[in-house]
């Protein structure tokens, strides 16, 4: 409790220092709101997001990485190397070393060596197997891997290693998972009253999982999300991602605007054109973005209105249970062959009012859709949908956007971070804006270049992956062996420590423990899936597993989200303590007798001590027991075989399950 009221007090500094941008955001919204007996809007603040969940976000993003009062990855990264056993040393990584140009590690030494940063060490073998294949793939190395691998003399080896990885079809598993976190894929949307159903869900998860599978380019994939039209969302996965813009209470334009936020969200980082399209930007984003506060709602409508033409609707998918339907998405039907009208007083937006003196059958009273960065239209005859994914894809900002999302889950932050709170007005080192606003890219050179890389090798997302791990920046300890200086967060000098996904602390439980479940997911087999054995092959992660409702409680405590309005974190919580201590779950994986026995605690009771003690260390944490764990472990576990033994052997477990490296990956 004492570091989540430091972690809150950090925090308190920021929103002293935000107060008069938010206090002034507060006056216009009143002053914007309507009178008694106007339009009834169903959101208290519909003009900006700081009334909603995001606004930590939004303070984040104001203050940028140079500027913050908190330093939560630093923090976090020193309690946690502070409790971490050291088993052998990495090579040094010294600034001035020579990079070539054109990579990662040259754009950020050239940062080390103009601000005076001495990076960490390379971290060593034993730790970077474990890092390397939690981050690719979800899971933990097996023993015989980590042995073979730290065993292995030749200079390529690491780069063999995330070959492996990249080519393993666990690596499917957990991007599938990454994805359906961005995309929102679940069955149920209570903030916005949405329901695919478990159909829908996993056509979604399918679509996505064959996509990963196939490495398919990535604009294919954007493409496919935003032109995908067909009357049976169960048979069509990419039609699930615009159903996640559904609004209920509300003109259809509510539901037009929401799904152009959730694709510039999603494929632009760029969550202020959700701003827009409730307010011009002038008066509203001053504090937060250049390029949104010369931006004006007018153009937000016109990027909008190339989904005027899409249209949901709902057919029953069982005679005898009509609140069972499927969804249709499809283009210029009755009702929606018209631009974007401006014919609104109520909803969930404020309203949407034409010219004075203009009427419906006037062009004034429709917006015609212009896209928001070069004003281009789309072509006569051209589907909008089509032409708007050709102009995101086409768009450089669509590869920045793309490479600073994946580049975060590497590093815990992005090199624009919050990553998808991009300012276009903000990210060109030739052309920096005027005071007092201040690139937003920690390393714009980087960022430019990882997308030129990514958009040559065709969009390729295991292209993008190969090239962030095989870097020496990727590769720092996340030890620092001198003085750390926290202005240098934003530089990436060294590793800084993340908390494991729920689903990476159960699978690394399963994997160790040797115990394999299998989980029944609703219409899951339908589509040719076994059974899941690790949460990473779930296709949600709302209530999955409903097999097993004490797993289900031991992932939700670690905090990850609903694909709704509520974001996966990586925030502790003393409900992820007792979890690791009490929840049945992990009781099964110590149980070192019966029928049920863990096999790892099993197989291995009749070994001596020594050999026992090296085996669990090695299978749970992916190292041996340095020569102080070792003594207290062999102090702890007689030597004679029996019941006391098997309970120490069984605490021994227990404890390698709760300490601190194995719920991190660092």
């Amino acid at each position: 409790m004492h570091r989540g009221f430091r972690w809150v007090s950090g925090w308190g500094a920021a929103f002293v220092f935000f107060f008069s941008a938010l206090t002034a955001v507060i006056v216009r919204a009143r002053a914007d709101a309507p009178s008694s007996g106007g339009p009834v809007y169903l959101t208290p603040h519909p003009e900006c997001s700081y009334f909603g969940p995001e606004r930590e976000k939004f303070v984040r993003a104001a203050l940028g990485p140079f500027h913050r009062t908190s330093h939560p990855l630093t923090t976090l990264t020193d309690r946690v190397t502070r409790m971490l056993a050291v088993r052998g040393s990495g090579p040094s990584s010294t600034y001035h070393q020579s990079q070539a140009a054109g990579f990662i590690d040259s754009y950020i030494f050239a940062a080390f060596r103009a601000n005076g940063i001495a990076p960490a060490p390379m971290t060593t073998d034993w730790e970077f197997i474990r890092r390397v294949t939690l981050d690719l793939t979800g899971r933990i190395p097996a023993p015989a891997q980590v042995l073979a691998f730290v065993a292995d003399t030749s200079s390529n080896k690491r780069a063999k290693l995330i070959d492996r990885l990249l080519a393993n079809p666990e690596w499917v598993d957990k991007w599938t998972m990454y994805f359906g976190d961005l995309y929102g894929n679940t069955a149920n949307k209570p903030s916005n009253g949405l329901i695919r159903f478990p159909q829908g869900r996993n056509a979604f998860y399918d679509y996505l999982h064959a996509a990963l599978a196939n490495n398919k380019p990535y604009n294919q994939i954007a493409t496919d999300l935003i032109t995908a039209a067909d009357p049976d969302s169960y048979n069509n996965g990419p039609v699930n991602y615009l159903l996640g813009g559904y609004t209920t209470g509300g003109p259809v334009q509510d539901t037009i605007d929401q799904m152009t936020a959730n694709v510039f969200d999603t494929f632009m980082g760029m969550t202020h054109v959700n701003c827009l399209l409730c307010h011009n930007g002038r008066g509203h984003l001053d504090s937060l973005s250049l390029w949104g506060s010369n931006t004006t709602r007018y153009q937000a409508w016109q990027l909008a209105s190339f989904l005027s033409h899409t249209s949901m609707a709902r057919t029953v998918a069982d005679p005898s249970n009509k609140n069972v339907y499927y969804w249709s998405l499809l283009d210029n039907q009755k009702g929606h062959t018209t631009d974007y009208a401006l014919d609104t007083t109520s909803g969930n937006r404020p309203a949407r009012v034409a010219p004075p003196g203009c009427k419906s059958s006037q062009p004034c009273w429709y917006v015609a859709p212009q896209y928001i960065f070069t004003g281009s239209s789309p072509k006569p005859g051209q589907d909008y949908r089509a032409a708007l994914a050709q102009y995101i894809t086409g768009d450089f900002q669509f590869a920045r956007a793309t490479v600073n999302y994946i580049w975060a889950q590497f590093f815990g932050m992005g090199i624009v971070d919050p990553p998808d709170t991009f300012d276009p007005s903000r990210l060109d080192p030739n052309n920096p804006p005027a005071t007092p606003w201040t690139l937003q890219p920690s390393n714009p050179q980087l960022l430019q270049a990882l997308a030129e890389h990514f958009i040559q090798s065709g969009y390729d997302l295991r292209a993008l992956m190969r090239e962030i791990a095989n870097s020496h920046t990727y590769q720092l300890s996340s030890r620092y062996p001198d003085q750390w200086n926290v202005a240098w967060e934003p530089y990436f000098a060294r590793k800084f420590v993340r908390r494991l996904w729920g689903e990476e602390i159960h699978d690394a439980i399963v994997d160790s423990s040797g115990l394999t479940p299998s989980y029944a997911i609703k219409g899951f087999t339908d589509l040719g899936y076994p059974n899941p054995s690790h949460a990473m092959q779930f296709p949600d992660v709302v209530g999955t597993p409903t097999s097993d409702g004490n797993v289900l409680n031991f992932l939700n405590s670690f905090l990850r989200g609903n694909r709704d309005d509520q974001p996966r974190k990586s925030d502790g919580s003393i409900l992820q303590a007792l979890s690791l201590m009490n929840n049945p779950f992990v009781e099964r994986a110590i149980q070192p007798t019966s029928d049920a026995a863990a096999p790892l605690i099993a197989q291995n009771l009749n070994q001596d001590n020594t050999s026992l003690i090296d085996t669990l260390y090695l299978t749970i944490l992916s190292r041996y027991p340095t020569t102080a764990e070792m003594a207290v472990a062999q102090s702890a576990v007689p030597a004679v075989q029996g019941t006391t033994r098997n309970q120490a052997v069984q605490d021994l477990v227990w404890l390698l399950y709760n300490k601190v490296d194995f719920v991190f990956n660092y």
